[in-house]
């Protein structure tokens, strides 16, 4: 590790590879945990219901099965999984049938790569930059589940929670108490306005899973990583919320994922939130 932060011209390409395979596995999070996940709720709901069971194959599993053509099956060779270079050697084609392969493979995986880099750049090549590159991973996979689906599934929320109270037991970004509040904090910070709202409109504003992926945040942000993260998620989801509903014709009673909004937040305030709010209170004239 001494080493690549000696020369970073070996250390950055090596994170944006790495990048480049972590986000072609997270595609494959992003499109199969959904599926898998509806698969074991229905199959859970005949059971409890005592319905006669179905012939329900299960969808294909993250780790086990080789990835392969959506439309017709075809599956890839190794030359046709190389992240990026394989999608425009195909021209966003599949080889068999000729169907289009989604722009969010390639995009994916650009963007981890990206971030990957941004990891080490941060904070170097050691368990520090591991750490943010897990922490990274994750909010890519959150991210693109709930764009796609609406969910934040339990199954990367609760992982991402503990992971980041482990990383406090060494005092990795925070300390244990921190990562302790900060986690607590988010969880009810935005659980009580959602039960307010749910009082006051009789609706949900809100998914659970916002309320989980905030705590997870606070486990690896602190607690002086909550309010800034809900205020720019706040702040980036009304502006990106309302051009998107104007772009689609939609109103404002349409749901919109929060989750992006919150990983995003979430993620800069990771990084950079010390310094967001220092300088804040040098403008306000606080500091």
């Amino acid at each position: 590790m001494a080493f690549l932060d000696a020369h970073p011209g070996l250390g950055y390409p090596a994170a944006a590879g790495l990048g480049l395979l972590v986000g072609s596995f997270l595609n494959v999070v992003i499109l199969r945990l959904p599926r898998r996940l509806e698969w074991q709720w229905k199959r859970d709901a005949r059971e409890i219901l005592e319905i006669p069971d179905l012939y329900d194959p299960p969808p294909p599993g993250i780790v086990v099965e080789r990835s392969h053509c959506p439309h017709c099956g075809h599956r890839l060779a190794w030359y046709e999984n190389i992240p990026v270079l394989s999608w425009l050697a195909l021209r966003g084609r599949c080889r068999s049938c000729k169907a289009p392969i989604s722009l969010q493979y390639p995009l994916v995986e650009l963007l981890t790569a990206l971030l990957f880099v941004v990891c080490v750049w941060r904070f170097g090549f050691g368990w520090k930059g591991f750490g943010a590159m897990v922490f990274t991973g994750f909010l890519v996979a959150l991210s693109g589940i709930d764009l796609r689906t609406r969910l934040l599934p339990d199954q990367l929320t609760l992982p991402l929670l503990w992971l980041g109270m482990v990383a406090a037991v060494e005092n990795l970004f925070v300390g244990q108490k921190a990562a302790m509040t900060g986690a607590m904090v988010g969880y009810l910070s935005l659980w009580s306005v959602y039960w307010v709202f749910k009082q006051l409109t009789g609706k949900e504003g809100m998914g659970h899973g916002d309320f989980k992926l905030l705590a997870a945040i606070g486990a690896w942000t602190g607690l002086h990583g909550i309010l800034p993260t809900i205020l720019l998620s706040s702040l980036v989801g009304a502006v990106a919320g309302s051009l998107w509903l104007l772009a689609k014709g939609r109103d404002r009673a349409t749901p919109i994922p929060f989750g992006p909004y919150l990983a995003f937040a979430g993620w800069i305030t990771f990084f950079w939130g010390q310094d967001l709010v220092g300088a804040y209170l040098r403008l306000a004239g606080l500091a």
